[in-house]
């Protein structure tokens, strides 16, 4: 379910510097943000807080707010931007308004790697991604024009994995998925291709790249 942000929230929001993001407001309304996905705490002092890619398309009007739930994957039929991880029963809907969507996002955490990474470094995943990597990874192979899998069907499919900072990747045709592992090298990415034990199905691993 979702709802709209308070209006002391829309207010902080709205007033956010249009190129940065960087938000200014009380510290339980930054706390509310940040636990709504809408704005990050920038790691380093003065630990100023800015809108995640989320925040940005709030600003601009384009999507609802989701309640905070700690969920990954959030269902595709909410309103809500959420880049598509595959498995989603709207992965097939590829308009031009969803074209759109992605587009901005992606904008936005551009943005993001820019004013967060060190030296303004866009090459390589910030520390937001680090914490949302299914999200993260899949928002970048959708932005490049990669399908995600419908509930059943071709596509791509991004989950989480034991390990602490890596996701896999599944793509049952072998060309398409060589194209996932360039894309997520482009993207900052460090990407190695293996097996299952069972069957011998290829997929990838990938992981943010530090450096």
């Amino acid at each position: 379910m979702t709802r709209p942000p308070t209006a002391a929230q829309r207010r902080v929001i709205d007033a956010a510097d249009p190129v940065t993001g960087r938000l200014l407001g009380t510290e339980s309304q930054l706390t509310a943000l940040v636990k709504r996905g809408l704005a990050f705490r920038h790691p380093r002092p003065p630990h100023d807080h800015f809108l995640t890619p989320e925040g940005h398309r709030v600003r601009q009007g384009i999507t609802q707010v989701p309640e905070p739930d700690g969920s990954e994957e959030a269902p595709a039929s909410t309103g809500v931007f959420t880049a598509r991880v595959g498995g989603e029963e709207a992965a097939a809907d590829a308009g031009p308004a969803r074209l759109r969507e992605v587009r901005s996002a992606w904008q936005g955490l551009q943005e993001l790697r820019r004013m967060t990474n060190p030296g303004g470094a866009v090459d390589r995943p910030c520390g937001w991604e680090r914490t949302h990597l299914v999200r993260a990874a899949a928002l970048a192979l959708e932005a490049a024009g990669h399908g995600p899998a419908g509930r059943e069907g071709p596509g791509y499919r991004v989950r989480e994995t034991p390990q602490p900072e890596a996701v896999a990747v599944h793509e049952p045709d072998g060309e398409a998925l060589r194209a996932c592992a360039a894309t997520l090298e482009g993207a900052g990415w460090q990407v190695s291709e293996h097996r299952e034990p069972r069957g011998g199905t290829r997929y990838l691993l990938a992981s943010p790249r530090r450096t």
